[in-house]
């Protein structure tokens, strides 16, 4: 017997279209919403003078955009059945290259029209900075054929090496006239990060699910043979995905900057992890073609309710941000096993099934 085609481009071995589950899709969506809101009711009843408050829901809105936009980015990457390690750094390295545009272009006591051009150049330059460290990725992954599991680490290294060179291993302080972009607001209620994020996020759904390159996106990751039979130009696809993903990294290098007001070459190393944890647990397959952005959203408010709620009542114990990452752990686990469920039982029912008619047919006899 034949075995079945599997995948060669991506760095993983899934056979073709096995990943593609709407149904579980939507257990999924459903799961993650219920945990939301029981997240949210269990944290509001335990901490209600704090938890459920319009100063809570504002420092909530700050933290989560960056990661937020490094789990975009990691997300569409693991649709073609790949991932890239390396979103941290570049955006700490567009991020530092950033810091040294806006020192170099605005005086610290410019106003607002002055620092006009030095921030949109520093915009340009680390989005053009973040664009070329994707495509580098892209053509080690597309071109040159190393898996991209292995290629994205390399690059994690050499971008990683480039900031530390470039800053001389210290932070780069930027200047207020950035800093005040963070602090900004909506009406007063949202502030810039979360605008920024709420953008993004609609932009690649949209891209995701009504555009041509969303279609041959989720194809390629589930089926790279019929993509390559539809005319899906493979190499360009993955050099095109690496290169946004590399954008990405640099709106939330940033928002790094813009937030502390300096950057620095390991700034939020574990970040990546966290952007990892926070596709996987949205529903991202890893090994490609198939994930949303709504199961992305709905992670990231689970884990910033349980993380910010854990804070809330650890914060006299001096080990609670290793609870919080082992709480983070067993929420994963936990809807993994769910969502396992209803494919494990059915087959333990028909492995079952013979030994039980074999003991009625003793019975009988």
């Amino acid at each position: 017997m034949s075995s079945s085609p599997k995948r060669e481009i991506g760095g993983t071995s899934s056979i073709l279209g096995a990943s593609f589950n709407p149904a579980k899709m939507d257990r999924r969506l459903l799961m993650l919403f219920v945990i939301v809101v029981l997240i949210f009711l269990v944290m509001s009843v335990l901490k209600p003078d704090v938890f459920p408050t319009t100063t809570n829901f504002g420092s909530m809105t700050v933290q989560f955009p960056e990661i937020g936009i490094l789990a975009i980015a990691i997300m569409i990457t693991m649709i073609t059945g790949g991932i890239d390690l390396s979103v941290t750094a570049t955006a700490n390295l567009t991020g530092t290259i950033a810091a040294f545009i806006l020192v170099a272009m605005v005086p610290q006591n410019a106003g607002a029209l002055q620092s006009i051009p030095g921030v949109l150049t520093a915009v340009v330059v680390a989005l053009a900075i973040g664009a070329l460290c994707g495509l580098l990725n892209g053509i080690l992954v597309a071109i040159v054929g190393i898996t991209p599991i292995l290629a994205t680490l390399g690059t994690l290294s050499l971008y990683t090496g480039f900031a530390i060179v470039l800053s001389k291993g210290t932070a780069i302080f930027g200047v207020p006239q950035f800093q005040a972009l963070s602090e900004a607001s909506l009406f007063d209620l949202i502030p810039t990060p979360l605008i920024l994020f709420l953008v993004v996020t609609v932009i690649f759904s949209v891209i995701l699910n009504r555009t041509p390159y969303g279609f041959r996106l989720y194809l390629l990751g589930s089926n790279p043979t019929a993509a390559r039979f539809s005319g899906v130009n493979e190499r360009r696809m993955l050099i095109l995905t690496y290169m946004l993903s590399g954008m990405l990294g640099a709106l939330a290098g940033l928002i790094f900057l813009s937030r502390n007001n300096s950057a620095k070459a390991d700034y939020g190393s574990s970040y990546v992890l966290q952007a990892i944890l926070i596709a996987v647990l949205g529903g991202i397959n890893p090994a490609g073609g198939f994930g949303k952005i709504s199961g992305l959203v709905l992670a990231i408010l689970a884990l910033q309710f349980l993380s910010t709620g854990l804070n809330m009542l650890l914060i006299t114990y001096s080990g609670s941000n290793f609870f919080k990452e082992f709480a983070w752990g067993a929420l994963l686990l936990l809807v993994m096993v769910f969502d396992s469920l209803p494919n494990i039982l059915p087959r333990r029912i028909t492995a079952r099934a013979p030994t039980i008619q074999e003991s009625e047919k003793e019975q009988r006899t």
